[in-house]
């Protein structure tokens, strides 16, 4: 199952995160600087949701976005039956 939500299709997205030198132009400097930069992944938030699609319950990734929406309908939630012990 691919990380991303099914109804709107948001996954990951690559960025970076730049580390800064030098001091900035209104403190009386010549500016910042991009000293070094690394490879990061802005993930997005997803969670497992069981949804009835097609007539069948599915437990698939929806965003946050996707579930305050309420573009879905919920699956309900079995009833657990306790097993009765048979007398020894």
């Amino acid at each position: 199952m691919l990380k991303e939500c099914v109804l709107c299709k948001k996954s990951t997205l690559n960025g970076k995160v730049l580390s800064r030198k030098g001091q900035y132009k209104a403190k009386g400097g010549t500016g910042s600087k991009i000293a070094r930069w690394s490879k990061r992944k802005f993930m997005a938030n997803l969670q497992v949701v069981h949804i009835v699609k097609n007539g069948t319950t599915k437990k698939v990734y929806l965003c946050t976005k996707c579930i305050k929406k309420g573009n879905f309908q919920k699956a309900v939630p079995r009833i657990k039956v306790a097993k009765a012990h048979p007398a020894i």
